[in-house]
């Protein structure tokens, strides 16, 4: 089926996702509006037409709304299951082997395979952010870390609870994301991996549930999200983190790295690991 689809950036949350309710207005297969990962602030959002969108109604909702005008491009027909198995290649993260069903035989004897499908949610193990968080994890269970609670804020799809279930089978996890949808594509992924009884979920902003405040404090904290999140979740972060906690925070472009450690300086962390892969860190907090 042929689809066209119609995209657009403006700067914010706000205006984007108020941008994003107006486009439905247009019967779209669907809409999307996602913050751009360059440090730019500026927010896409996108609809996905069946047949050519109204490009008058379009030129008026980005102008009414202060966007750049959209972007309209027609798109082949594909077969997209097949599309995204060819793309969704295994991808190799310390001893973790993060693959979808189509990949589950190629599974190396000495690793430990996570089952991820594509979905609406982040964190299929492609990105260099949830590749470096898995690494990072890896390396603190070979250093003798061990963990009694663990949270993982902003899951996605739970790769990195999942990850620390595998490293630690007697923590207590919870995963928590501020998106309903990731939530479930979360608990389907720890049903797929037979990991449901072992790790709690809530859709929750940063630490704000009430699961997450009873099973606090934290030994060790992931967090795979933005720097402006993640610095605005520091004094959370120190609040809800045992003494000697660690931190692995990820989802930053190399150059925002400096700031995110010295925003957790100031609330009593060290660093303790800085890795790279491509244009994305990944940092080791350890408290004191």
């Amino acid at each position: 089926m042929t689809t066209w689809t119609a995209l657009t950036t403006l700067p914010g949350p706000g205006p984007a996702e108020a941008l994003g309710a107006a486009l439905e207005a247009l019967g779209p297969a669907g809409v999307g509006v996602f913050e751009i990962e360059d440090g730019s602030g500026l927010w896409e959002v996108g609809g996905y037409f069946t047949a050519p969108p109204d490009d008058v109604a379009l030129a008026l909702l980005a102008a009414v709304h202060g966007a750049r005008p959209f972007s309209v491009s027609q798109l082949p027909e594909t077969d997209w299951v097949a599309h995204v198995k060819r793309a969704l290649s295994p991808v190799i993260a310390g001893r973790f082997f993060v693959h979808g069903a189509h990949d589950a035989d190629r599974l190396p004897a000495d690793a430990v395979g996570l089952r991820i499908e594509a979905a609406m949610a982040f964190g299929t193990g492609h990105h260099g952010t949830t590749q470096g968080c898995l690494a990072a994890l890896d390396r603190l269970e070979r250093a003798g870390f061990v963990p009694a609670r663990v949270a993982d804020i902003g899951c996605g799809t739970a790769v990195l609870a999942m990850a620390a279930a595998h490293l630690w089978p007697g923590a207590r996890i919870l995963a928590s994301d501020i998106d309903p949808v990731a939530v479930e594509v979360a608990a389907v992924n720890l049903a797929t991996n037979g990991l449901a009884d072992r790790v709690a979920l809530a859709v929750a902003a940063g630490f704000d549930h009430p699961d997450l405040a009873a099973a606090a404090p934290y030994d060790l904290i992931a967090a795979n999200i933005l720097k402006g999140p993640l610095i605005e979740l520091s004094p959370a972060m120190a609040a809800h983190a045992a003494p000697g906690a660690r931190l692995v925070l990820s989802g930053l472009l190399n150059e925002q790295a400096a700031d995110v450690a010295a925003a957790y300086a100031a609330e009593g962390f060290v660093l303790a690991d800085h890795a790279e892969i491509g244009d994305w860190s990944t940092l080791v907090l350890a408290g004191r």
